[in-house]
């Protein structure tokens, strides 16, 4: 047992947290977080935290919507703030407004920066997050945190598929924004890298692809990316590979949000298989669909809070590759 560690969690995916908790062997702490009927979130912590070290998981996800989820993030910050807990980290394994990280047009805000510093003023400590879209949005927030990575546990995984034909395999990145950290990836299961150049036309969500960049003459490809939401560009990487003659095409990406209708147009195209994370929980009627599977982060996310409350490192958690997991428990 931990002392002085409490992990609670809001309503966005409450699975996630009890699976840490699980990890690091101690309950889940209580707290009540429900809605008056004039939609205000209320927030009461049900037992002593006074100097604890408190780790508030929240997935920054619609469910039911992201506003709410914010919200119900800021509002139990503050709550432990005025109980008196001892450190407060925000742990978000999915971190909303990533992609508004620049005023890429006229007039409009730059969101992701406004996030975190909502998280700061609200008395978080530390945060603790997984593949932001873009990892310049670290500096926007002015109190100390971690970015864990999920490329360890997806290239285990995807070296799998590779093995059986290296020479067959193409790593297929659908966004430029995603370049770098595809080419480590495609540098650690060699294989040849391609690059779909997009463009979107206005702020609706729909791309186009307009290039391609590298060989695509592979019999096989595994499309990567941080997020799938809308799979618009997903979809469009998809017909353009079955177009160019590749027969076997695997999805992966760290966050799956799927809105609207995605999970079906992805996988009714004749995918192999869709490979995420457990960041966002997934819909019953998306696990029907019997294409995607699930790689929990749980046991890394639990990892880095045992690290962090002791003292230890975190950055350790990026370097060997081989890195087993569960974590070691005293």
């Amino acid at each position: 047992m931990f002392r002085g560690l409490s992990v609670y969690t809001g309503n966005s995916h409450t699975q996630f947290a009890r699976d840490i908790c699980q990890h690091l062997e101690i309950p889940l702490g209580q707290v009540e977080v429900t809605k008056f009927p004039n939609d205000n979130i209320f927030v009461k912590v049900l037992e002593n935290v006074r100097e604890h070290d408190v780790f508030v998981v929240q997935s920054l996800v619609a469910n039911p919507s992201v506003s709410d989820a914010i919200m119900e993030l800021l509002i139990m910050i503050d709550a432990f703030r005025r109980a008196s807990a001892g450190r407060i980290t925000a742990v978000m394994p999915f971190y909303a407004y990533g992609r508004s990280d620049k005023k890429d047009q006229p007039r409009v805000p730059i969101t992701a920066r406004l996030l975190a510093d909502l998280v700061g003023v609200a008395g978080a400590d530390r945060f603790l997050t997984m593949d932001m879209h873009q990892m310049q949005i670290q500096g926007f927030f002015s109190i100390p945190g971690d970015e864990l990575s999920a490329a360890n546990l997806l290239v285990s995984d995807l070296a799998s598929i590779v093995a059986d034909s290296p020479d067959e395999v193409a790593l297929v990145v659908p966004d430029l924004g995603f370049a770098n950290q595809a080419r480590r990836l495609a540098e650690r299961l060699k294989i040849p890298l391609v690059f779909m150049q997009k463009t979107h036309r206005d702020n609706s969500g729909r791309s186009e692809i307009v290039g391609i960049i590298g060989d695509i003459a592979h019999k096989r490809a595994i499309v990567i990316d941080d997020e799938i939401d809308t799979g618009t560009t997903i979809v469009n990487t998809i017909r353009v590979l079955q177009a160019h003659g590749v027969r076997e095409i695997f999805v992966a990406c760290t966050h799956a949000t799927l809105s609207l209708d995605a999970a079906d147009r992805i996988c009714s195209l004749g995918i192999r298989e869709l490979i995420t994370t457990d960041t966002v929980p997934l819909r019953p009627s998306h696990r029907a669909l019997g294409k995607i599977r699930v790689i929990s982060v749980a046991p890394l996310f639990a990892e880095a809070i045992r690290r962090v409350h002791e003292g230890e490192s975190v950055g350790q958690l990026f370097d060997p590759p081989g890195l087993q997991l569960p974590l070691r428990v005293p």
